[in-house]
Order: structure tokens, then C-alpha cells, then sequence
């Protein structure tokens, strides 16, 4: 399946990678990002140069306008969207749950799971739209399942519910012709544990995981890739781990 992917918060990490390598299997490319230009622009430049086709959709995903302006972006490139990756997500710093304050929640929250919801309520509008159906991937996280108590309960509550919005719109929208799954990454080597204020938190984490390491954004972006491809046809309301065991 080939046609416009939209990924949003696709200027590093996971995010990044599964740009890279869907554009290298044919789609056409919406890189996302909030604020970091240089770094989405870093992106796409990679893309272009190994011959693929993509183009930016800035916009902050954690508010009706910021979606707006993404969505606005995707239907001037005037190809049909049949891919969104719900990949933009943040984690506040680590700390006892009794500290978290309401802007810490909002944002979370905000981020994560209202923004993933809008933008597959307009993904969706779009693949019904042109009626050939599509794909959505949410980035959930094995957290999810593991709660991350004294670190990230509010993270991990988010995903929570990221995980049931993907059973919920695979079930309604399964007949239709659109696919929702998700991927539940554990422990991966990003920034975003040094934003958290734990920049050594892969190394000691590591010994934890079953394989005995962090995984790399690509090893999550294959499976994303995977999950949008014809080949992930009979695949719906899945919740993949890709989380070395753990």
C-alpha cells in the first residue's frame, strides 16, 4: 500500500526512522514536528537524497489548530492520505506521582492520547473520504502494561488509553476497510530519557530486558513499516510489543 503517510513527531527518534524507511518503501511522506525545524528538515533532506518523496506539516498535534494546520498541510499535497503513524508523545521528568502538577498532566495528556485522537478522526474522515481504506499505527509503549511507578504513571496512563482507542476504532472501522494497530515499544535508545532528567537511564535499564539491551528506533520502525504494509493485511487491534522480552 502506497500513498500520502502523515507522521507526526517524525523529526527524531522513532518517529525519524519510520520516515526514512516508509519512504523508502514507496509512501509519500508527512513529516510532523512541533517546533524543531532544523531537525525535521534534517529528515527530509535524508529522504530526498535516497530518492523518496516527502514534504513537512508543522503543527503542534495536543490541539484542535495544531491538527488543523497538520491536516491542511497533507490535502495540499493533493495525495490521498492512506497512512497515519500517531508517534508524537512526551514524558514529563521523572519524579514521585505526588509532585505532578495539572501542567504536567495537561500536556501529557494532551499530547498523547487527545492529540493521537484527533488526528485519526481526520485520518479516518480522509481514508472514508476516498474510499479505498487505510492504516493507522499508535505508538503506545509497554509501559502501558507496566505502569512505570515512580517514573512516568501519568506516560503510562496515557498509552493506556492510547491502547484502547486502537481496539476501539479497529473494531468500528475494521469493516470499512481501515486497519488500527499499535506497537508498544520498551526500552529504546532516544532523547527522550535525557529530556526526563535520566540520561543514563538506557544503560542502567539494560541489564533488565531479556535480550539484555536497549533497542534501536529502527527495530521499532520496521515493525511500524510492517504494520502499514499489505503485508500486516489480516492484521487489526493488535498491540505489539516490540520490547526485547521485557
Amino acid at each position: 500500500m502506497q500513498g500520502f503517510l502523515l507522521i507526526t513527531g517524525a523529526s527524531r527518534g522513532i518517529g525519524a526512522a519510520t520516515a526514512v524507511r516508509a519512504a523508502a518503501e514507496g509512501f509519500v511522506v508527512g513529516i510532523n514536528y512541533r517546533s524543531d525545524h532544523a531537525a525535521a528538515e534534517s529528515v527530509l533532506q535524508q529522504i530526498l537524497a535516497a530518492g523518496g518523496s516527502a514534504g513537512l506539516c508543522a503543527g503542534d498535534i495536543s490541539n484542535t489548530a495544531g491538527v488543523r494546520a497538520v491536516f491542511d498541510a497533507v490535502d495540499a499535497s493533493g495525495v490521498p492520505l492512506r497512512a497515519l503513524v500517531n508517534n508524537a508523545g512526551v514524558a514529563g521528568t521523572i519524579q514521585p506521582f505526588v509532585e505532578y502538577t495539572e501542567e504536567r498532566l495537561r500536556q501529557t495528556f494532551d499530547t498523547n492520547i487527545l492529540g493521537a485522537t484527533l488526528c485519526a478522526r481526520e485520518a479516518i474522515v480522509r481514508m472514508l473520504g476516498h474510499g479505498s481504506g487505510g492504516a493507522i499505527v499508535n505508538v503506545s509503549s509497554a509501559a502501558a502494561r507496566l505502569g512505570s511507578p515512580h517514573e512516568f504513571i501519568d506516560y503510562a496512563a496515557s498509552k493506556g488509553a492510547l491502547d484502547t482507542l486502537t481496539l476501539g476504532l479497529a473494531k468500528e472501522f475494521g469493516g470499512r476497510g481501515i486497519r488500527v494497530n499499535a506497537v508498544r515499544p520498551g526500552l529504546i535508545s532516544t532523547d527522550i530519557h535525557a529530556s526526563a532528567g535520566a540520561p543514563d537511564r538506557v544503560e542502567r535499564m539494560a541489564p533488565q530486558i531479556p535480550l539484555q539491551r536497549a533497542g534501536d528506533p529502527d527495530e521499532v520502525a520496521r515493525a511500524i513499516v510492517w504494520l502499514l504494509s499489505d503485508a500486516a493485511s489480516y492484521v487489526t487491534g493488535a498491540l505489539l510489543d516490540v520490547a526485547g522480552g521485557r
